[in-house]
């Protein structure tokens, strides 16, 4: 049958990325607590289309995908990407791996059990040289009071949940639970999906006892991964979807070095 694709293309114009987004694929990550954890990832790939080339073959990126049928460590990462690389002749490859997490926490005074689910990405990549560059994204939901707020009001101060988006590059495996574990611990409070009247109060006192502009957190998060010498590059933001502005509070810092090439 004729193959389209493999015509030559006349344009002389090389394409980025080229090749799917969006699909839905079941896949195995590690989990700290119990050794592992299925979930459902949305799944973008791609590889670059040298001028020449008409198109790539969009059917070998699902093939290559269901061959390997991944558990998600950073060695099958990096096998996709060998493989796609080499497959689909390029010379480069991406891949973007979106998935929910999900972890057991109970409410900090009754003890009640909830999950809660915090989605997390993976993006690899590998270059015509065959450098390969991983990234791991956490966002963590957290809630905030406001500093100001609570300096100037007699009563009470004004409090917003946020979200804590959390990118590191690392030399060693880093656990996605201690990525969240950093994010929860620079917030005012934690954010639980089950509380009780006593687990109310506590959370209640902790955020007007703990008061953080998005600027603290953000600073107080790249404190702790400066120090860390196996992170090798991070970015860091937060915005608040504040409680009585018609705005959201941003900040964002990046730190270290992105490898050469990436």
């Amino acid at each position: 049958m004729k193959d389209v694709q493999n015509e030559r293309d006349h344009r002389n114009i090389a394409i980025n990325k080229v090749g799917i987004k969006g699909l839905r694929y079941p896949i195995t990550v590690l989990d700290k607590n119990n050794g592992e954890q299925h979930t459902v990832a949305m799944i973008n790939m791609y590889v670059d289309l040298p001028h020449e080339s008409k198109g790539t073959h969009m059917s070998r990126f699902v093939e290559l995908l269901h061959m390997l049928a991944p558990k998600l460590s950073l060695k099958i990462f990096a096998d996709i990407l060998e493989q796609m690389k080499s497959h689909l002749n390029a010379e480069s490859a991406h891949i973007e791996v979106t998935f929910p997490f999900f972890i057991e926490k109970k409410a900090p005074v009754t003890g009640a059990p909830g999950l809660m689910d915090y989605t997390c990405r993976l993006i690899g990549s590998i270059n015509s040289k065959c450098r390969i560059d991983l990234v791991s994204e956490v966002n963590v939901p957290i809630s905030s009071i406001c500093p100001c707020s609570r300096e100037i009001s007699d009563f009470g101060a004004h409090n917003q949940r946020g979200e804590v988006c959390l990118s590191t590059r690392f030399k060693k495996f880093i656990w996605i639970e201690d990525m969240i574990e950093l994010a929860e611990n620079a917030a005012s409070c934690d954010v639980y999906s089950v509380l009780k009247r006593a687990d109310e109060k506590f959370v209640t006192e902790k955020g007007f006892s703990n008061p953080k502009f998005v600027e603290d957190i953000v600073r107080d998060i790249a404190l702790v991964l400066g120090e860390d010498a196996n992170i090798t590059w991070f970015s860091v933001s937060v915005e608040n979807f504040e409680s009585i502005h018609n705005h959201n509070a941003y900040a964002y810092i990046t730190g270290g070095k992105k490898p050469d090439g990436a």
